[in-house]
């Protein structure tokens, strides 16, 4: 469906994905896990078709994705970048609107089809009392959802999103990532996205592709990647990876050592006093 073989990237001079091969199934739920700065939204960016690979190839359907239509790709993709940006005023519903754009002919109206969508997507990420409020007028989070609502007005096959809970609390963050997993069972929708919580993409993912300076360095499921090793690896913490049950699933979870070391203390004899950590 998606494919990466031998792609590389550089921004300048900086080498930042390297030899990468990879392909994304049908109906897949897909993380992207690393530390900062390793890869993970440039190889997003890679599967949109955002950007090219200075070497080696990325397709889509059997084609380089450099060979579909601006318009064709956005009808079967949609990605929903970090810190997206909207101009001042807009709306909720003026953005989920925006959605709708690959389906639409110049000037063209939009259709009742168009709007049953749109309401759908609003309600999906529970905006419907806030779809006439400005962007500016939201929460972090809810400017978040609204952001996806335009992604899921898009109604494409494939959801390529980068930290889409960003932003959220613990309860929308866990929101959102079963409305994921709902399209992803019950509408088939490939999704393949960036996330920071190793936890999150055990529960909620089929597989996690762990990146660490521009080269994967795991590809499998939840129980064949995290382990204590890969999670030290990446992240340069000690853990413990303890089984839980999810669903019905046997599912690893990260449990991180708890140290008392204080690398930003060097005296331990003089702590330092609440006026001093202001």
């Amino acid at each position: 469906m998606l494919e990466l073989t031998n792609a590389s990237l550089k921004y300048q001079e900086k080498q930042v994905l390297s030899n990468i091969n990879l392909t994304i199934h049908k109906h897949e739920i897909v993380a992207i896990v690393g530390p900062n700065g390793c890869g993970k939204s440039s190889l997003l960016n890679l599967m949109s078709g955002l950007l090219k690979p200075n070497s080696g190839t990325s397709s889509f359907k059997g084609s380089a994705i450099t060979d579909w239509s601006g318009t064709k790709l956005a009808r079967e993709l949609s990605l929903l970048t970090q810190s997206p940006q909207a101009p001042d005023g807009m709306t909720v519903r003026q953005l989920t609107e925006h959605g709708r754009f690959p389906y639409q002919r110049l000037l063209q109206r939009l259709t009742t089809t168009d709007e049953d969508v749109i309401n759908w997507a609003i309600e999906q990420v529970q905006l419907t009392a806030l779809q006439h409020q400005t962007l500016a007028r939201l929460s972090g989070g809810e400017r978040q959802r609204a952001w996806l609502a335009m992604s899921l007005a898009q109604q494409t096959n494939i959801l390529l999103l980068d930290e889409p809970t960003t932003y959220l609390d613990l309860g929308h963050q866990h929101q959102l990532l079963s409305l994921l997993k709902q399209l992803n069972q019950q509408h088939k929708k490939t999704i393949v996205m960036v996330l920071h919580d190793i936890n999150q993409a055990s529960q909620y993912c089929d597989r996690i592709i762990a990146i660490k300076q521009g080269k994967i360095i795991a590809d499998g499921s939840p129980e064949q990647v995290i382990s204590a090793q890969l999670v030290k690896q990446l992240f340069n913490i000690d853990s413990q990876i303890v089984s839980c049950q999810y669903q019905g699933q046997s599912k690893p979870l990260c449990l991180p050592n708890i140290t008392l070391d204080n690398p930003l203390q060097t005296d331990n004899s003089n702590p330092p006093t609440l006026a001093a950590c202001i």
